[in-house]
C-alpha cells in the first residue's frame, strides 16, 4: 500500500513539473501569417493622354465615361479617383468589386484618374499609375494643353535658398494634341500665385526655372501652359523659404 501511494505522489510531482496534464510544453502557438498585400492594377480605359474621349452624351453638358482596369492580385475592392484638372475637383467611387464602372462627367474638361487596390485583411494598399484624358465638348476640334503638374518645391514645404538667394521650380507639361512646342509662364508672388509675372518668366521652353526669393517668406506659384492657340493653368502651390 505504501509503495502504491509513493508511486502516485511521484507521478503527481512529475505531472506538475512538466506543466500539467494536456500541456505539451511547446509554448504559445506561432502567430498567423500576415495577409499578402494587394498589388497595383493596370489601367486600360480611357487611354492615357486620350484626346478625343467622347463617352456617351447624357445632356448638353455631361457624358457618361466608362473606366476599366485589370484585376489585381490579393484585392477585394477598388477605389476610383477622378480629378478635374481645370478646377481640381475630385470625384471618388469607393468599394468597387468589379473592374469597370461608369461615371458622369462634365464635357470639355481634362481629367486624371487612378485606382487604389484594397484587401479586407490588411491596411496596406496599392496605387496604379495616374492617367489623363480630355473629355470632348460639343464641336471641339482643338484642345488646350493639360494643366502642368507641379513637382518642386512641394506645396506646403519649407525650402532652403541657394547661395545666390534662389529656389528652383520644376514641373511637367503635356498636350493632348502634340508633345512638342509647349511654352510655359511662371506665376510666383507673395499674394496668391496669380499676380502678373515678369517678362523673364514668360514663354519658357524648359520645365524648370530658378527664381530669386526672400528669406523666411511664403510664396505662391503656378504654371500657365500654352500650345500657341490654347492655354491652361495649373493649381497653385505654396512654399516657405528658410
Amino acid at each position: 500500500m505504501k509503495k502504491t501511494i509513493y508511486l502516485f505522489i511521484s507521478l503527481l510531482i512529475m505531472s506538475c513539473s512538466s506543466g500539467g496534464v494536456g500541456d505539451d510544453g511547446g509554448g504559445s502557438p506561432p502567430p498567423p501569417p500576415e495577409p499578402d498585400p494587394p498589388s497595383a492594377t493596370n489601367l486600360t480605359k480611357p487611354a492615357n493622354n486620350e484626346v478625343c474621349e467622347t463617352g456617351t452624351s447624357i445632356s448638353d453638358t455631361q457624358s457618361n465615361v466608362e473606366f476599366t482596369w485589370s484585376a489585381s492580385a490579393n484585392t477585394d475592392t477598388y477605389d476610383l479617383k477622378i480629378t478635374n484638372l481645370n478646377n481640381n475637383q475630385v470625384t471618388n467611387k469607393n468599394g468597387l468589386t468589379s473592374t469597370n464602372t461608369i461615371v458622369a462627367l462634365d464635357k470639355g474638361n481634362p481629367y486624371s484618374w487612378q485606382i487604389t487596390s484594397k484587401n479586407n485583411e490588411t491596411t496596406q494598399t496599392a496605387s496604379s499609375a495616374t492617367w489623363k484624358f480630355y473629355l470632348s465638348g460639343t464641336g471641339e476640334t482643338s484642345y488646350a494643353p493639360f494643366p502642368a503638374d507641379l513637382k518642386t518645391p512641394e506645396s506646403g514645404s519649407t525650402v532652403a535658398r541657394t547661395s545666390e538667394g534662389k529656389v528652383k521650380l520644376s514641373w511637367t507639361g503635356s498636350d493632348p494634341d502634340t508633345s512638342t512646342g509647349l511654352k510655359y509662364t511662371v506665376y510666383i508672388d507673395k499674394v496668391d500665385g496669380k499676380q502678373t509675372p515678369n517678362d523673364n518668366n514668360k514663354e519658357l521652353d524648359d520645365s524648370e526655372l530658378e527664381v530669386a526669393v526672400d528669406a523666411e517668406t511664403i510664396y505662391y506659384w503656378r504654371i500657365m501652359t500654352s500650345d500657341g492657340s490654347n492655354t491652361s493653368y495649373s493649381i497653385v502651390f505654396s512654399f516657405r523659404t528658410e
